[in-house]
């Protein structure tokens, strides 16, 4: 029987290699848009962030998403994932 294999991604913040399903995608769309990707389906560049505050207030402080997509971030992206982090606890 094969083992079917678990598609593992690296957070920006803590930077470990964590399962796919446990972190947040962030993509920067082909027009620029840097948007939150609920459905993992949109195109473009994605970047992945653990659904915890400590990660995310990392990946703020060392500006990950902006080194990531070479790109100016708005705090606006941050504060919405914060608030998703909020929902989980």
């Amino acid at each position: 029987m094969a083992v079917k294999k678990i598609p593992l991604r690296m957070c920006v913040g803590c930077r470990e290699m964590k399962p796919k399903a446990e972190l947040y995608r962030i993509v920067k769309t082909p027009s620029g848009e840097i948007l939150i990707d609920k459905t993992n389906k949109l195109s473009g560049r994605g970047a992945y962030i653990c659904k915890s505050g400590e990660c995310l207030k990392k990946a703020e402080k060392t500006n990950a998403l902006a080194h990531t997509f070479s790109t100016s971030v708005d705090r606006e992206i941050y504060s919405r994932l914060a608030g998703e982090c909020d929902n989980l606890d």
